[in-house]
């Protein structure tokens, strides 16, 4: 994938707010057409406005992503719209409402929790790439996001948070070790803290230490994607987790106010999340 987005089609799955609606805003800002999918339709209609305003072409589709066979007819329409998918980022999540101001313990949490951060914040990555990625294979390329959080490596929300995301790092890392030499890559991106306007609206100063007024913006994820997606190199990425504000400082992306976000680095100690893929033919010891 190389140049800029124009002619380049992407979804963006739970693009109706928040993070996904920042990143269909920036990649339209790089000439993307962007699919948006969720289950209000009246906001990813103010989505669509938000990308044709940005200079992309937009489209809204109404999902429900825990249901699979809407996610295969979502797919299968978009392809269909456009002949291709280059881009499919995962973003649906379903989280449970947490308590910042006093966290709960995994004992005090309903049970219930797991069908939302497991069978939606988990699952339907895992379905909606498993469907797209042989429509990318007939392309002979294409790049899947898994939208996901330094919650891997770090304490953070809650421990079903961390068990779902530390799952989809996982299966990014698999996933990408099974499409080695296809053209097809698979990554994880790490938002920070996140200026959504339900955490504006949450009156909590900060999360983990990050002060809100410190936060990035939902459309800077979108503008690091629309980056990392027209690198020549992209396929070295292959498996791995890419921090937000690390990336926008390796590509010299700012924000709208020339700001320069912060890595959460420090908040797991440092180090990849996982050691880079093996070359194209050589096979991993066990």
């Amino acid at each position: 994938m190389t140049g800029s987005g124009v002619g380049q089609v992407a979804l963006v799955t739970g693009g109706s707010r928040g993070v996904g609606r920042g990143i269909a805003v920036g990649l339209a800002e790089a000439g993307w057409t962007v699919h948006v999918s969720g289950r209000d339709v009246e906001c990813l209609n103010e989505t669509v406005e938000r990308v044709v305003a940005a200079g992309g072409t937009g489209h809204a589709w109404v999902c429900d992503h825990s249901d699979d066979e809407q996610v295969e007819a979502l797919v299968a329409d978009v392809h269909g719209h456009g002949g291709r998918i280059d881009l499919l980022v995962n973003n649906a999540w379903a989280g449970p409402r947490m308590n910042h101001h006093r966290p709960e313990k995994f004992w005090e949490r309903p049970i219930s929790d797991w069908d939302q951060l497991i069978g939606i914040g988990l699952r339907a990555h895992v379905v909606a790439t498993r469907i797209a990625v042989p429509l990318m294979l007939e392309q002979e390329r294409g790049l899947v996001v898994n939208i996901s959080s330094v919650g891997t490596r770090a304490y953070l929300h809650s421990t079903l948070y961390g068990i779902s995301k530390a799952g989809l790092d996982k299966f990014t890392h698999d996933a990408a070790t099974e499409l080695v030499g296809t053209g097809v890559t698979v990554l994880s991106l790490w938002p920070g803290l996140v200026r959504t306007d339900q955490l504006l609206a949450s009156g909590v100063e900060e999360i983990a230490g990050v002060r809100v007024t410190d936060a990035e913006t939902p459309e800077l994820q979108g503008r690091v994607l629309a980056a990392v997606a027209a690198d020549r190199a992209v396929g070295d990425y292959a498996g791995q987790v890419l921090i937000t504000a690390e990336t926008a400082v390796h590509y010299g992306i700012v924000e709208v106010d020339g700001g320069v976000p912060v890595s959460p680095r420090q908040l797991f100690g440092g180090g990849p999340v996982f050691p880079p893929l093996p070359a194209p033919g050589r096979a991993s010891s066990s």
